[in-house]
């Protein structure tokens, strides 16, 4: 019985599997046109010949000025963009928690089907460390910072051990 257990279970997830990819291949098909297409706007301004990368901007009026705005944006990390964003709206036990976040990975690309993102601290000590509360301070922050409608985020210490995580 325990042999027909596993078969149904690697069934089960598989249909899971296939669901989930097939959800994500409308989204990205929808997507990647309007992805193609702010990244030749993305490229366009940032190409060889400074001249017609000027000209599109006044051109474009209100999307030259976001463009630059997003370019300054994607130049910092995701870490980073998290940092501001808490430096700028956190309470003050938020902006010494966040203060310890050394990575985090997952926050850019969001579908709403199924989010996760990965905060690295360097806390140490695993979940009987002393990073546990900061952690959930960490992760409520982010909820602040990415909304998602099923997003999971997780804190990790700096060995990888989980600290804590949270929805967003």
């Amino acid at each position: 019985m325990g042999m027909k257990s596993k078969i149904v279970l690697g069934a089960v997830v598989g249909v899971v599997v296939i669901g989930a990819v097939s959800a994500n291949s409308g989204d990205a098909d929808g997507g990647s046109a309007g992805k193609g297409s702010s990244v030749s706007a993305q490229q366009q301004p940032g190409g060889a010949d400074p001249g017609s990368g000027a000209d599109a901007k006044p051109a474009d009026g209100k999307t030259g000025d976001k463009s630059g705005a997003g370019k300054a944006a994607e130049k910092a990390s995701q870490d980073e963009q998290f940092k501001a964003f808490v430096r700028k709206n956190g309470t003050p036990q938020e902006k010494e928690a966040v203060a310890h976040v050394t990575k985090v990975q997952g926050a850019e690309e969001q579908n709403d089907i199924l989010d996760a993102a990965d905060v690295y601290t360097d806390f140490t000590g695993g979940i009987m460390g002393q990073g546990t509360g900061p952690a959930k301070l960490i992760a409520s922050a982010f909820a602040d910072w990415k909304q998602s409608e099923n997003g999971l985020v997780t804190v990790y210490d700096a060995e990888g051990e989980l600290l804590g995580n949270g929805t967003f």
